[in-house]
């Protein structure tokens, strides 16, 4: 029954420093990455501040108002101009930006109106798409920028191996190896959650372009409805 304690006590005191040697803060680990981490780092806030902002706006410009193109249909009907345009200036989104600037151009040609329409909807995507390329951009970069760490990393450990002479320990080259696979992983992460999200905005925006299509298309319906 001693021996039976001892051993237990043997495998405990073994095994803790084990368990210590084994535990690893993420942070420490970025800080083996060197500088590259830190520009990583400044990459994936933006990736993230840029992709919240643009969600929310666009979430905002796609939400479809049945009401106000009945509004406008029912104003235009009427020849009640100035209200339907008060009613876009009120509701200040897209969809009424780009009804408005139609109204306006209300007794010039069809194809005159249809393009006025057109060039306002190319101005509020262009709006929406704001920041979007930057994005793009960092998904291109990060793991190009991780690879990067990873030839410098393994530098830094031949560079190390090759001062030590004979004297070549595991400690010696861990800081090249390191930096190595750290910037590897970041960059890879980093591109993927880029990646994402720029494809998630993308995806956003084309539905929002949908809709201003098929609204600018019922507007002109409206126009060429007989009276």
């Amino acid at each position: 029954m001693n021996l039976l304690s001892i051993l237990i006590q043997a495998t405990n005191v073994a095994a803790a420093p084990e368990a210590e040697e084994i535990r690893l803060s993420l942070l420490e680990l970025a800080k083996e990455g060197g500088w590259i981490m830190v520009v990583l780092a400044i990459f994936s806030i933006i990736a993230v501040y840029i992709f919240c902002e643009r969600f929310i706006t666009i979430n905002k410009a796609s939400k479809r108002d049945d009401n106000f193109m009945n509004l406008i249909r029912n104003f235009m009907i009427e020849g009640k101009l100035e209200e339907a345009k008060d009613l876009c200036k009120q509701t200040d989104t897209s969809i009424s930006r780009m009804i408005e600037k139609g109204i306006s151009r209300i007794g010039k040609p069809l194809n005159d109106i249809q393009t006025a329409i057109e060039n306002v909807g190319n101005v509020e995507v262009s709006k929406l798409e704001k920041g979007v390329a930057l994005i793009g951009m960092i998904s291109g970069a990060a793991p190009m920028l991780g690879f990067l760490g990873t030839v410098t990393g393994m530098i830094r450990a031949f560079y190390d191996m090759s001062m030590a002479g004979n004297n070549i320990d595991i400690e010696l080259l861990s800081a090249g190896i390191y930096e190595a696979m750290v910037t590897t992983v970041g960059g890879l992460f980093v591109g993927i959650l880029a990646y994402i999200f720029y494809n998630i905005i993308v995806a956003k925006i084309d539905k929002v372009v949908n809709i201003l299509e098929s609204k600018s298309i019922e507007f002109m319906d409206v126009l060429n409805e007989p009276v």
